[in-house]
């Protein structure tokens, strides 16, 4: 069966409502469905940007955003994304995001069609386990050790461009212990983490970057999907009850700078980005003394392809775990660590920060107590105690 919705988009629907949903009935017994969308013919409309998702009769099934024209899904199999499954009966809807119109508008044609065999992409096939560089051994509290994190990344299981695997064997030449797969308002990635972790040999940490034009946040932990159509404030909320963590992303990159209001602020905070490639730049840490200093600053390379635009682990972060976390459990170990918080930052790939160390200020009554303060001031400036250290 083939359903087609079709019509004109115009900055005036996108005022009303940034996310239309178009329906379509599932019959019982449906063996799979497909939809393609199609912006403004063929060659699209200039400035057309529109993103395209899925919500299932029982819940949300994926989201590709702009990467993606067309999805599948079927019982066994669905286009990177999205969540395979049994199509179960009842209304789904097509959801879009309506995120760049031309002034005049757009028009737009999406075609639905229930059953059929509709073609699936496979997976390529998974890259040999890389040889790991000598790790960066620093120095560690008794019982413990620190592990080299980047904790943004990107598969094309939304606009990265490659598999799970893929992203794994670069992680691990990168010499990372631990990588959080953060892709766009899905979590159709989290099924492959565990098992790819384990051949390659590094702890894939679950992640969502709830993603929308006013600012991305990046929830850590398996707890299910995050709906990004809500507002910010709630997903401060559905994470923390749900266990998880919550970071603001890139708060002053370009077009997705964070403008969202928070009368809660998340424990975490993406200060260090790849895109902060000046040192001499204080904007980021002038943001992040704004913000709060409370917030834990950490790092992330937001790395999408192999295109020289960003390297995985430029910026690290270090964090502290328990030195018998290894395997599996080094994934709640380094949430853990980020929690507690236990971490410190590299600004550039290969440069070794300041280990960090616990500070006792002393009281600032009696002979001597200011400058013992003022000494736990430098020493915590040092040492890097909630304060990112920049490379000279």
């Amino acid at each position: 069966m083939e359903i087609i919705h079709e019509g004109r988009w115009t900055r005036g629907d996108r005022a009303a409502d940034p996310w239309p949903r178009l329906p379509f009935e599932v019959p019982p017994g449906c063996p799979a469905i497909e939809v393609e969308l199609a912006v403004g013919g063929d060659p699209a409309v200039p400035g057309a940007v529109i993103d395209l998702g899925c919500e299932g009769a029982a819940g949300w099934r994926g989201w590709s955003g702009g990467a993606r024209t067309r999805y599948a899904i079927t019982p066994t199999a669905a286009t990177p994304g999205y969540l395979p499954g049994e199509p179960e009966p009842g209304v789904w809807h097509v959801v879009l995001g309506l995120h760049r119109l031309p002034e005049s508008g757009v028009d737009y044609t999406v075609t639905v069609r229930t059953g059929g065999a509709p073609r699936v992409e496979r997976d390529r096939p998974a890259p040999d386990v890389p040889d790991r560089p000598a790790p960066r051994e620093l120095p560690a509290a008794t019982g413990s050790r620190w592990v080299a994190v980047d904790l943004h990344a990107h598969t094309l299981h939304s606009d990265g461009l490659l598999t799970v695997a893929e992203l794994a064997a670069r992680a691990v030449a990168a010499g990372l212990d631990a990588l959080a797969v953060t892709d766009h308002n899905t979590t159709s990635h989290h099924a492959e983490l565990a098992e790819v972790g384990r051949r390659y040999g590094i702890a894939l940490v679950p992640g969502q970057e709830v993603t929308t034009e006013h600012g991305h946040a990046n929830a850590f932990g398996d707890i299910g999907w995050v709906d990004f159509r809500e507002p910010a404030a709630s997903w401060v909320r559905t994470v923390a009850e749900r266990g998880g963590l919550l970071s603001v992303n890139h708060p002053l990159a370009a077009d997705c700078a964070w403008r969202h209001p928070l009368p809660v602020r998340p424990p975490l905070a993406e200060v260090w980005h790849s895109s902060w490639v000046a040192p001499t730049w204080g904007g980021p840490l002038a943001w992040w003394q704004a913000w709060g200093t409370d917030v834990t600053p950490i790092g992330g390379s937001d790395w999408h392809a192999p295109d020289g635009s960003a390297s995985l682990g430029a910026p690290t972060t270090w964090v502290a775990v328990d030195g018998a976390a290894h395997g599996p459990e080094l994934v709640p170990a380094v949430l853990d660590g980020l929690r507690t918080p236990r971490c410190g930052r590299d600004a550039r790939a290969g440069w070794r920060p300041a280990p960090r160390r616990p500070v006792r200020s002393g009281s600032s009554a009696g002979r001597g107590g200011r400058s013992r303060a003022v000494r736990a001031r430098r020493e915590r400036a040092r040492a890097g105690r909630r304060t990112p250290v920049m490379p000279r």
